[in-house]
This record gives structure tokens, C-alpha cells and sequence, in this order.
């Protein structure tokens, strides 16, 4: 009796190193596949959106996809690119887009400038995305401890900077002075406020994307990343 219940301990003990041995050889499934017309056409802005912070909640987690980005290549130089959503970020390094949103080559268009400031270079190229390539999102996305909004607040005037920053004061002086305006409160509150402007600015400013938001085909929408947490809250 005593030999049985030996043999079946071993035999259990067996059984369950193989199990833990083959979740540890188990491969991590790879993506290689590139968006195409038809993934994209038939999404609504919404469920572009969701995807997006879907996206965002994966890396938070960090379960972010492993992806062949040299075989996504490859595809994408056959069918061309059909990007879901196009961002206008700030050049702040600590923003990679891609990887906050854990999206893969081709899957959104990135245009960055210093405080995500609106253009007529920028809304070309949104107009681009989104009338030519069928992209469903326009995003302008900030981040709080903005270098170029800190900037901003203490009225910096350097060169082509000068014109730049220019574009984010009406968003500090709509806060007006209730705070100290070197104080991350307030310019993390001028962050938020200049996105919204920068919405809106994308709105007046581009006949293309205010109609065909108003034709519901895209949206054109508002986040602020967390560097602290890595979350994107969507306005």
C-alpha cells in the first residue's frame, strides 16, 4: 500500500512539473498582421476609440502584444497603410504614442510638436488621414509636466519657440491668475485647457474634419496621458 501511494505521488509530482515545464516553453503568439481597408472601413469612430483604450490599459498592465514589426513591414509596403486614428502629440520623449496606445506599425498616424499645437502643416495632415486614408479618430493628446507648456507659463520668448508657445496662451490666460503659474497645479491645468482648445482649433480650422465629424464618420477627441500612472484619460 505504502509502495502505491509512493508511486502515486511521484506520478502526480510528474504530472504537474511537465504542466509547469510546458507553460514556461509556451510561445507568446506574435502579431503580423497589418490593418487593411477592410479591417478599418467598417469600424464607427467609437469602437476605435475603445480599441485605443484598450490599448492604453495593456501597457498600464503591462501585457503589451509582441509584435514583428520587419514582417508588418513587409505587408504594409503591399497594400499600402490604413491607420485607425491619427494623434497630434508633444515631442516629449517620455510619450512614446505607440507603445502607450500598444498599437503595432501601421496602426495609427503621429504627428508631434512641441505642446501638441495646432497648424496648418498639422490639420493637413490630419485632413490626410482622415479624408484620404479613412482614419476614424483625431486625437490631440497632452501630457501633464510639459516642458513646452512650463515654458509658456513663464512667457519664454526664443526664437521660433517664440511663435510656437504663442499658441498656448490663450489657454493660460483663460485660467487666469488664481494660481501660481510655476506651479505644476496650474500648468498641469493649462495642459488640459490647451488640449481643448487645440480640439476646437482642429474644428474651426479644417472644413474637412468639421464635416465629416458632423457626418459622424470621425471624431475628434481630447486625452492627457499620466506619466506617473501611464493611464490616457479621454476627454
Amino acid at each position: 500500500m505504502l509502495k502505491q501511494t509512493l508511486f502515486i505521488g511521484a506520478a502526480l509530482l510528474a504530472m504537474s512539473s511537465c504542466r509547469n515545464q510546458a507553460a514556461e516553453n509556451a510561445v507568446e503568439p506574435v502579431e503580423v498582421h497589418v490593418l487593411h481597408a477592410q479591417d478599418v472601413d467598417p469600424l464607427s469612430p467609437d469602437s476605435v476609440i475603445s480599441l485605443l483604450k484598450a490599448g492604453n490599459e495593456r501597457f498600464v498592465e503591462k501585457q503589451n502584444k509582441k509584435r514583428d514589426q520587419l514582417e508588418m513591414m513587409k505587408e504594409s509596403a503591399v497594400d499600402g497603410q490604413h491607420p485607425l486614428a491619427i494623434v497630434l502629440s508633444c515631442i516629449d520623449a517620455r510619450v512614446p504614442v505607440e507603445t502607450i496606445f500598444d498599437e503595432g506599425l501601421g496602426d495609427i498616424f503621429v504627428t508631434r510638436v512641441a505642446g501638441n499645437v495646432v497648424s496648418p502643416d498639422v490639420l493637413g495632415s490630419m485632413e490626410y488621414a482622415c479624408e484620404h486614408t479613412g482614419s476614424k479618430v483625431v486625437v490631440v493628446l497632452g501630457h501633464e509636466c510639459c516642458g513646452a507648456v512650463a515654458s509658456a507659463c513663464a512667457n519664454v520668448q526664443a526664437g521660433n519657440m517664440t511663435q510656437m508657445l504663442a499658441k498656448i496662451q490663450p489657454a493660460i490666460e483663460e485660467l487666469g491668475d488664481s494660481l501660481d503659474h510655476k506651479s505644476a497645479e496650474f500648468q498641469n491645468l493649462v495642459v488640459s485647457k490647451n488640449v481643448d482648445n487645440m480640439v476646437e482649433r482642429v474644428r474651426k480650422e479644417s472644413e474637412i474634419l468639421n464635416e465629416l465629424e458632423e457626418e459622424g464618420k470621425i471624431k475628434i477627441v481630447g486625452a492627457i496621458f499620466n506619466l506617473h500612472t501611464g493611464v490616457v484619460e479621454f476627454k
